[in-house]
């Protein structure tokens, strides 16, 4: 099968990710850090060592690195978590995970919560203005997992840290892809997981605190550290990761972010090519309609006139063999911004390790389907 279906999980994993996950669970299955003999030991290392390279990549300290069990998780704890004050801004462009813990938050504390959208002038501009009218927090994405194009998260994220509210980011799409730095961009918390532009498995993800934010536990139980103080240790990353860690899933992320880390520049260039080669392909097509730009992380979605994006996804997959992702993406307000919450959009979304050949396999497709 030709895989096209980056966006939702990554089909490539350097050989270094699946033989240290193998090695691992081969030779290392011992609770990191929670005995003193040398297996739990060791375990411990590499899961410092993890840390030590989301931080660097991420421009963080290795202490305020905290594992969990993918972005979602990680986007919950900052939310509910991060103490806020005054009005939460979030934009029409988020996913539900973070749109259902915000709601969540207003029934439970009624936080006042403003969804911005481009409709209402320039992203940036508008959210500035909300900072400056006293909100006290943004929420965000960096890439749009529906359309791949990348908002104006620096800018927006300098902004916020010179007027002290909180930023938080949801890199899902853009980990591994769009560099993210946490001092220079001012992000107060970035959530990404491991299994897609950071090459690593399914079931490991990241919440990356600046060194300033204040965080309290989404989650109560064993860290290892303070048996005998019946509250959460206040100390990091021990206060926020309860329970046992999945150290195969960790010890792959280390090896994941390090091969991203060594080719985001070229990766990046390979997928702008991608992007830019489909979409202007798929521009010459009739009945083809375009959301995307040409961007980074390698999504180009598209809508075929009188025809649910569903439908023309299975025809992909059942007569030619292709994995794309047909619908709504889990994120009901882009489509309604777009205005295509009744059929949905097509996404195809590229790895740099996609071939022009199976490219072009694709676009061949697309033309026969559509009788192009």
């Amino acid at each position: 099968m030709i895989y096209f279906d980056n966006a939702a999980t990554g089909g490539f994993k350097p050989r270094t990710v699946i033989e240290t996950a193998e090695n691992v669970m081969k030779y290392l299955l011992a609770n990191p850090g929670r005995s003193g003999h040398r297996l739990s030991v060791a375990g411990e290392k590499i899961v410092y060592d993890a840390r030590k390279e989301l931080a660097d990549f991420f421009d963080a300290s290795p202490e305020r690195v905290i594992f969990t069990k993918n972005c979602t998780e990680a986007l919950n704890t900052a939310i509910f978590g991060i103490e806020t004050k005054g009005k939460i801004i979030t934009t029409v462009f988020e996913h539900n995970s973070v749109l259902r813990p915000l709601k969540r938050l207003k029934n439970l504390y009624n936080k006042e919560i403003e969804i911005i959208s481009p409709e209402n002038g320039d992203l940036s501009d508008c959210i500035i203005e909300k900072i400056n009218d006293g909100a006290g927090a943004v929420i965000m994405t960096a890439v749009s997992n529906v359309t791949g194009n990348k908002t104006p998260f620096e800018k927006i994220g300098e902004f916020t840290k010179k007027h002290g509210a909180v930023f938080i980011l949801d890199g899902a799409q853009a980990g591994g892809h769009v560099p993210i730095s946490l001092k220079k961009d001012g992000v107060s918390a970035l959530c990404v997981p491991a299994h897609k532009g950071l090459f690593g498995i399914m079931g490991a993800g990241a919440l990356i605190l600046s060194d300033d934010v204040k965080i309290s536990p989404l989650t109560f139980g064993g860290t290892g550290t303070e048996t005998f103080n019946s509250d959460q240790p206040e100390t990091l990353p021990e206060k926020l990761e309860s329970g046992t860690l999945s150290l195969p899933n960790i010890a792959a992320f280390k090896e994941g972010v390090r091969y991203a880390a060594a080719n985001i520049n070229n990766f990046g260039e390979v997928l702008e090519k991608y992007t830019d080669y489909v979409i202007r392909s798929l521009a010459e097509m009739q009945k083809i309609k375009i959301y995307s730009e040409v961007n980074r992380s390698g999504i180009v979605s598209f809508s075929v006139e009188n025809m649910p994006s569903q439908e023309f996804a299975d025809l992909l997959n059942s007569e030619y063999d292709i994995a794309v992702r047909g619908g709504f993406h889990c994120a009901p307000l882009t489509h309604k911004y777009l205005g295509t919450d009744k059929d949905g959009l097509i996404r195809v979304s590229l790895a740099p390790q996609n071939s022009t050949r199976e490219i072009n396999y694709f676009l061949n497709a697309v033309k026969e389907i559509i009788g192009d």
